[in-house]
C-alpha cells in the first residue's frame, strides 16, 4: 500500500526534504496493487534488498553529484556537437567518481584488477546517466572484450593495463561502406610484409583500404574518441595466401596529442536519427604499418617469416566460436537492454495514461459533473495498447538473463580448452540470439513508439521523454545483425534439426539436449510420422489441437499455451522444409531462388521461435521462484501477478499472429471469441497492477527524463517548465520578442514587403504574373 507522500529513504533523492504530494489517481493506483512493487524490484536487481539498495546508491553518485556535470536538463535544446562533447565530460567525470569510490576490484580476475568498465557497479552507472550512450561505450562493449577472448596473453599484458588507465581507448572496426553482414565480403586487408622485403624487424603488417567501399563506416567511437581499433580485416600471409578475417589492433591516434597517425583517415558519420552522444564513424587506411604482434594471436600466428600457423591446441573452429560467442554477447546485451527500454516506455505511457481524463464518464456517481471523465487507461484501447507491452518487457528481463548466462559459461569453456561446447551448441545458441534479437528489438521498437502514440499529443513533445527514449532504441533493429536478414540464419540451423529428424539419426539427436531447440523434436516427429498433418494442397496440420469445448480459463493456462506454441513454430518449420524441397525438384528453380521465395516463410519461423522461448524462459523463471518458496524475495502475491504478465501476453501474441495459429489448427475459427474472451479477462486481471508494475521497475525520474512519466505525476506543471525552458522563449527580449522578428518577421508586419499595391497604384504588386 502506497501513501501520499514519498519515503527519504531513497539515497537517490535529496535530504532533508519536505514530503512531495502525489497524485490522487496515482495514490490511488498504488493503493489497489495486491502486491509489493518493492518485492519485485529486490527480484530485479538480483534477489535482496541490499542489491537494491547498492544500486539505489550507486545511482545517487550520478543524481546528486555537485558537479552539475550529469545534468540532462538542457539536453533536448542542445546541437549534437553540444551533445558529444558534453558526453566526454560525462565520462571522465564518471571515471573519476569510479576512482574515488573504489570501483574495480576483482580478486576472481586478477588479470583485470582496476578495470572499472567490466564490472556490474560500472553498468550500473553507465545506466544511471540517463543519456545516449557515451562516445567511449564502444571501448569496454566490444574492444576489450575483443583483447580478452582473442589475444594471447603477452598482447593481455600489454594492452589491457593501457586500457584500464585509458591511455588506450578502442573501438571495434568491422562494418565497411559498402559491407555489412556479410564479413566475407570486406574489404579491408592486412598484408605481411617480410624485414627482406622492407618490413621492419620481424616483419609488420600493411593496413590497406583499397577501395571507397572497403572504408570502415558506422563503428562508434572511431569517429574522434578512440585512438585505437581492433580493425576486422583479410589477412594476407608472407606467401601471399588469403587466409580469411582476423582481428588486429591498429594505432588510430597518438597518446600523446590525440593526432591523427600517418596514412589514417578518420571523421564522423554526420547527424543520424538518434545516438547524437556518440562519435560513429569512417576510417581509411593508406598502407598503415603497425607491429607483426598486432594481429590477435590467441588461436593463429604468423611468424617472422610470414609464414601462418594455428595456435597448437586451438584451432579455425575454436577462433570461430570464441569470435562468434563475442558478437553474440553483444546481441545478447542488446536483448537483455530492451527490457528496460519498454518498461520506461511503458512507465511513462501508463502513469500518464492514469493522470490523463478523457471523454465522460456516465457511470459516474455523479452524473451531473460535467468534468467526471474516464482515466484514459480504463479504455480497453489503450489498455490493448501497453499492458502486454508491460508483460513483454518482464518476458525480455528473463530471457535476456538467461541468454547472457548461458553465453558467459559458452565463452568460458571455449577459452578454457574445454571440448563439451560442440557445434551443435554453438549453432543453437547462433539461432536464438538470431531470432531474439530480430524479434525483441523490432517489438521493443515498436513498443515504445506505440508507447509514444498511447500519449496523445503530448507524446509529440519532446519532453515527454519517448521520442529520444525511442530514436536512440531504433538502432538496435540494424546494428549486430539486420533483423530482415537475421531469420535466416536461424532458419539454417533449425532445418539442419529437421533433416537429423527426417533421417531418424537418434545419436545425433541426443546433441540437442538441454538446447532451445529441443522442444521442437517431439512436435516435428509427430508431424512427420502423421500421414493426416501432410498435405499436397496446403499447409501441415498440428498433431496438437485445443479441443471444441475450449473455456476461456482453458486459454489461461500457461500449459496449453506454452505447447500450442511449441506446435506452431514446428509446424511453420516443417512447411518451409517441405517448400525448399518441393522447389528444388523444378528444373526451373535454382537453390538460391527457392531459397529466396521462402524468405517470408523462415520470418514467420524465426518469430515463432522466439516467442516461444520467451515465454517458456517467463515460465521457468517464475516456476524456479516457486520452487524457492521462503527463501525467493518474490512472495505468492508477485508471482501471481508476474503469472498474469506472461498469461497475457501469451494471449496477446496469439491473438496479434492468429493466421499461424489458424493454419495450423491449433485455434478453429470458433474459439475466436473464446480467445478474445479470455484476453479481455486477462486485462481486466491485470489492470489495478499496472502502475505498480511499472513502479517495480524503480526507474528514477532523472532516468526517466519525462514531463509525462513523473513519480509523483505532477505532469502539467513540468510540461510547462519544459516549454518555458527552449531557447525560443529564453533569448526573447524583455518585451516577449522573439528571435527572428527583427531579421526577417518585422520586413512582412512593419516594412510592408507582402503589401498588396493594385494597378491603380502604379506598384509592382499587381496580380498579373511576370514569370
Amino acid at each position: 500500500m502506497s501513501s501520499n507522500t514519498t519515503s527519504n529513504a531513497d539515497p537517490r533523492h535529496p535530504s532533508p526534504t519536505p514530503p512531495t504530494t502525489i497524485n490522487p489517481d496515482l495514490s490511488a493506483e498504488r493503493a489497489s496493487a495486491p502486491f509489493s512493487p518493492l518485492r519485485i524490484t529486490n527480484f530485479l536487481d538480483g534477489g535482496s534488498a541490499s542489491l537494491t539498495d547498492r544500486r539505489r546508491r550507486l545511482e545517487a553518485l550520478i543524481i546528486r553529484d555537485a558537479s552539475g556535470v550529469f545534468s540532462n536538463d538542457d539536453n533536448y535544446y542542445l546541437h549534437r556537437t553540444e551533445r558529444h562533447t558534453r558526453a566526454l565530460a560525462k565520462f571522465v567525470r564518471l571515471v573519476e567518481l569510479c576512482r574515488a569510490a573504489g570501483i574495480g576490484s576483482q580478486p576472481s580476475r586478477p588479470d583485470l584488477e582496476g578495470e572499472i568498465t567490466q564490472t556490474k557497479e560500472f553498468q550500473t552507472l553507465v545506466a544511471a546517466l540517463a543519456d545516449d550512450p557515451l562516445p567511449t561505450s564502444l571501448h569496454w562493449v566490444m574492444f576489450v572484450p575483443n583483447i580478452l577472448t582473442l589475444c594471447d596473453a603477452e598482447q593481455q599484458s600489454r594492452w589491457l593495463p593501457l586500457c584500464r588507465d585509458f591511455k588506450m581507448i578502442g573501438c571495434y572496426a568491422q562494418t565497411e561502406l559498402g559491407h555489412g553482414s556479410n564479413i566475407r565480403a570486406l574489404e579491408t586487408t592486412a598484408t605481411f610484409l617480410k624485414e627482406k622485403d622492407g618490413g621492419a624487424e620481424g616483419g609488420e603488417w600493411v593496413v590497406h583500404s583499397p577501395t571507397l567501399t572497403s572504408a570502415k563506416f558506422w563503428p562508434g567511437t572511431l569517429g574522434k574518441t578512440a585512438n585505437h581499433a581492433m580493425v576486422i580485416a583479410r589477412l594476407i600471409d608472407g606467401e601471399g595466401i588469403d587466409r580469411g578475417i582476423h582481428n588486429f589492433l591498429v594505432p588510430l591516434r597518438s597518446m600523446e596529442d590525440h593526432s591523427l597517425l600517418e596514412g589514417v583517415e578518420t571523421g564522423d558519420v554526420g547527424p543520424k536519427i538518434g545516438y547524437n552522444n556518440m562519435d560513429n564513424g569512417f576510417c581509411r587506411f593508406d598502407k598503415v604499418k603497425i607491429p607483426r604482434r598486432n594481429m590477435a594471436m590467441r588461436f593463429a600466428t604468423v611468424d617472422e617469416e610470414g609464414v601462418y600457423r594455428k595456435v597448437e591446441g586451438g584451432s579455425s573452429e575454436a577462433a570461430s566460436k570464441v569470435a562468434y560467442i563475442t558478437m553474440m554477447q553483444v546481441r545478447a546485451y542488446i536483448i537483455h537492454s530492451s527490457n528496460e527500454a519498454l518498461a520506461m516506455a511503458c512507465t511513462i505511457a501508463i502513469r500518464y495514461s492514469a493522470i490523463r481524463r478523457q471523454g465522460f464518464n456516465a457511470d459516474h456517481n455523479d452524473t451531473n459533473n460535467a468534468t467526471a471523465e474516464f482515466q484514459v487507461l480504463d479504455y480497453r484501447q489503450q489498455q490493448y495498447r501497453l499492458l502486454p507491452l508491460l508483460a513483454a518487457s518482464y518476458a525480455i528481463f528473463f530471457t535476456g538473463h538467461q541468454v547472457l548466462s548461458r553465453l558467459n559459461h559458452i565463452e568460458q569453456q571455449l577459452v578454457s580448452g574445454a571440448k563439451s561446447i560442440t557445434k551443435t551448441i554453438v549453432g543453437d545458441i547462433h539461432a536464438t540470439t538470431s531470432a531474439l534479437k530480430s524479434y525483441v528489438t523490432t517489438f521493443t521498437a515498436d513498443g515504445i513508439e506505440d508507447c509514444r502514440k498511447a500519449c496523445g499529443g503530448h507524446g509529440f513533445l519532446m519532453c515527454s521523454g519517448l521520442v529520444e527514449l525511442s530514436n536512440t532504441y531504433l538502432q538496435s533493429c540494424t546494428v549486430e545483425g539486420d533483423n530482415q536478414m537475421l531469420p535466416q540464419q536461424v532458419i539454417k540451423v533449425l532445418l539442419k534439426l529437421v533433416g537429423l529428424i527426417q533421417s531418424g539419426d537418434e545419436a545425433a539427436l541426443k546433441e540437442y539436449e538441454g538446447t532451445d531447440m529441443n522442444y521442437l523434436i517431439q512436435p516435428l516427429q509427430s508431424l512427420i510420422q502423421s500421414n493426416d498433418s501432410m498435405s499436397d494442397d496446403g499447409p501441415s496440420k498440428s498433431t496438437f489441437a485445443l479441443p471444441a469445448n475450449t473455456s476461456e480459463s482453458d486459454f489461461l493456462s500457461i500449459p496449453t499455451l506454452l505447447r500450442a506454441y511449441q506446435h506452431r513454430t514446428a509446424c511453420l518449420l516443417f512447411d518451409v522444409a517441405v517448400q525448399l524441397q518441393t522447389s528444388l525438384f523444378d528444373s526451373d528453380t535454382t537453390q538460391q531462388k527457392a531459397w529466396n521465395d521462402a524468405l517470408l516463410s523462415m520470418a514467420r519461423v524465426s518469430r515463432a521461435h522466439a516467442c516461444y522461448i520467451l515465454l517458456r524462459d517467463f515460465s521457468n523463471g517464475l516456476e524456479d521462484e516457486k520452487a524457492k518458496g521462503s527463501q525467493s524475495c518474490l512472495g505468492p502475491e508477485e508471482i501471481k501477478v508476474l503469472s498474469r504478465c506472461l498469461a497475457l501476453l501469451g494471449l496477446y501474441w496469439m491473438d496479434q499472429h492468429l493466421s499461424d495459429f489458424l493454419q495450423i489448427g491449433v485455434v478453429s475459427s470458433k474459439q475466436i471469441p473464446v480467445l478474445r474472451g479470455a484476453l479481455l479477462r486477462a486485462m481486466t486481471d491485470l489492470r489495478p497492477s499496472a502502475v505498480a508494475l511499472c513502479d517495480a521497475r524503480d526507474f528514477a525520474d532523472f532516468r526517466l527524463k519525462s514531463a509525462l512519466g513523473k513519480y509523483d505525476g505532477d505532469v502539467y506543471p513540468a510540461i510547462m517548465e519544459a516549454a518555458m525552458r527552449d531557447p525560443l522563449n529564453v533569448e526573447s527580449n524583455e518585451r516577449g520578442v522573439g528571435l527572428g522578428y527583427e531579421e526577417s518577421l518585422k520586413k512582412l508586419i512593419v516594412g510592408g514587403v507582402g503589401e498588396y499595391r493594385g494597378k491603380k497604384t502604379g506598384g509592382l504588386s499587381g496580380t498579373a504574373s511576370r514569370l
